[in-house]
């Protein structure tokens, strides 16, 4: 398969999933969790009998807290996310779930976050995705400043440097936005959050997914290099096809691999990575095929542009 000749086809790709994903995230959204908007998690342990989700529901709800959220976690443990508590209502939470003492509970987990302080979390987030991404245009922008179209090019036209570490950025943005359509579903269907577990997630997959976009340049800087010392002359799209298929192996094996850690972790980790794990394998998957599929015929469009 000729994966430049057939770019229309991964860039029509790409554009149903980034529009379908931002409908998602514009009308369904991501509910950010306590991390984000401040709140309290308290999560206890049944070490006798375990009562059912309504008999816990129920008794939380009579305290009349605030959007209280109760879920089960694992086969003996319920977690419920709720208002910002003082340490009174944290007891009188506990003695909830313990529904008036009928059952024996375990504190396994108690996290209370002010609203400044998740505020001040999205903010340092938002504002660590931004410098990654300037940090990769001016990275890629100066380890390819001297790289020149091809040889067959007479009239010394090449596509800027810059261009390579926008393309990059313009890649990411996809895996964002894609990877993040895909979390909204997780959190409709499996109740995932937007918590700091998410952004590493994110920034993993950055990372791992420009690695990959920077081997598939350096390859056709190498090749465009060697043309122009052995006077070839090639067109760029074949630079490009050929650049892509030398790299391909390489970009297809780290991602199997990376992945097949991830679902290890899925199917044997603890219930709390599960949707990380989930959201890393997804990630991955678009990182790879923007990597592959998108990134270096982008190039190609910047080129005759």
């Amino acid at each position: 398969m000729n994966i430049v000749k057939n770019r229309k086809i991964f860039f029509s790709i790409s554009s149903v999933l980034v529009a379908a994903s931002l409908i998602l995230l514009i009308v369904v959204g991501i509910k950010p969790s306590i991390e984000f908007a401040g709140g309290s998690l308290y999560e206890v342990r049944y070490t006798d009998a375990y009562p059912s989700l309504e008999e816990v529901r129920s008794s939380v709800d009579s305290l009349g807290y605030g959007g209280s959220i109760v879920q089960p976690v694992g086969e003996d443990s319920y977690s419920v996310k709720t208002q910002f508590l003082t340490e009174e209502e944290r007891q009188a939470l506990r003695d909830a779930m313990s529904i008036g003492g009928s059952y024996s509970t375990e504190e396994i987990r108690y996290t209370s976050i002010g609203p400044s302080i998740g505020k001040e979390l999205k903010e340092k987030a938002t504002l660590a995705f931004i410098l990654v991404a300037l940090g990769i245009i001016l990275f890629i922008a100066y380890a390819f400043r001297k790289i020149s179209v091809s040889s067959e090019n007479k009239k010394g036209e090449n596509v800027s440097s810059f261009k390579y570490g926008l393309t990059a950025v313009i890649c990411l943005v996809h895996d964002v936005i894609i990877t993040s359509g895909i979390y909204v579903l997780f959190g409709k269907f499996m109740g995932a959050e937007l918590d700091s577990l998410f952004v590493v997630a994110i920034l993993t997959v950055l990372g791992v997914s420009v690695n990959d976009t920077i081997v598939v340049f350096d390859r056709i800087r190498d090749n465009l290099l060697t043309n122009e010392e052995n006077r070839t002359k090639e067109e760029f799209s074949e630079t490009i096809e050929k650049s892509i298929k030398q790299t391909l192996a390489r970009s297809i094996n780290t991602s199997i691999t990376v992945i097949a850690v991830l679902l290890a972790l899925y199917f044997f980790g603890p219930v709390t990575t599960k949707i990380f794990a989930l959201t890393m394998t997804v990630g991955m998957f678009i990182g790879t095929f923007s990597s592959i599929f998108l990134a270096a015929p982008f190039i190609l469009v910047w080129k005759r542009k």
